[in-house]
């Protein structure tokens, strides 16, 4: 390259460089314009205040060590009921179709 050519790239790259830092400028100028143009918006709570203290009255209820939690009303068996299997209840979900099912593994 000779030193005109370098001298004409060399300002061809500085007015490009001036002209998008230019254009920036006045992309941020024209923002906070804008900014400054808009009524102020007000943000929106997103917790609820604080609660003052619960009741003096209100006391948790006493725990006993070694005791049983009691429960209302008492837990389900999770086999299911017989009766019900007699008198024809469907299970809740149909057994897999036979493509479905997976062969068994081979040991090595």
């Amino acid at each position: 390259m000779s030193v005109d050519n370098r001298k004409h790239v060399y300002r061809k790259d500085l007015l490009l460089a001036f002209a998008l830092v230019v254009t920036g400028l006045v992309m941020s100028g024209v923002s906070l314009i804008e900014l400054r143009a808009q009524k102020p918006q007000h943000m929106a709570q997103t917790t609820p205040p604080l609660q003052s203290s619960p009741p003096e009255d209100t006391k948790p209820a006493e725990s006993k060590p070694g005791g049983e939690r009691p429960t209302t009303p008492p837990p389900e068996p999770a086999r299911p009921d017989t009766q019900q299997q007699k008198q024809g209840a469907q299970p809740v979900l149909p057994p897999a179709p036979a493509e479905k099912v997976a062969p068994p593994i081979k040991e090595k």
